[in-house]
């Protein structure tokens, strides 16, 4: 039998590398500060698959989505959809989601750092210890990780 693969799957590659190459000024913002491990050693992904939803950004270790949400979340189907996104990734998949304006990145980007330490602090006794495996997914890191069908997200990119 098969294991279901539910990682960045294949038929979602060709949209998480358009994903990349088309951030928002505020995902790319937000990826300075978290690539190359700059928030405290904290590997980030972008744009990665997690079943049938993309995550804007992806810590393994902690299971944590940052997400960056403009003008069409605050709708109230956009307000649904994401709801019901969330609630899946943490049933489905332990994958806490953190929620943030655009507009957070460039009014307070201290803030978002600060939510994601927080974070960690709050759940430090749920990470890996020392010689144990990380939490993370049954992938290797690659740059073309990271999406979902194009009409379920159109009009929530801003």
């Amino acid at each position: 039998m098969r294991k279901e693969r539910k990682y960045n799957l294949s038929e979602q590659k060709e949209f998480r590398r358009d994903l990349r190459k088309g951030m928002t000024s505020a995902e790319v913002v937000l990826w300075k500060m978290l690539s190359g491990r700059r928030l405290d050693g904290l590997k980030f992904r972008r744009q990665f698959g997690v079943g049938p939803y993309v995550l804007d950004f992806y810590c393994p270790e902690l299971r944590l989505a940052v997400e960056l949400d403009g003008r069409p979340h605050f709708s109230d189907m956009g307000m649904a959809y994401d709801h019901q996104r969330s609630v899946y990734l943490e049933r489905e998949h332990g994958i806490h989601v953190l929620r943030f304006e655009n507009r957070d990145v460039f009014e307070s980007p201290e803030t978002i750092l600060y939510e994601i330490r927080c974070f960690r602090e709050k759940n430090i006794e749920k990470l890996p210890r020392e010689g144990t495996a990380p939490i993370s997914s049954p992938i290797k890191s690659s740059p073309e990780r990271g999406a979902v069908e194009r009409s379920e997200t159109e009009g929530l990119r801003d």
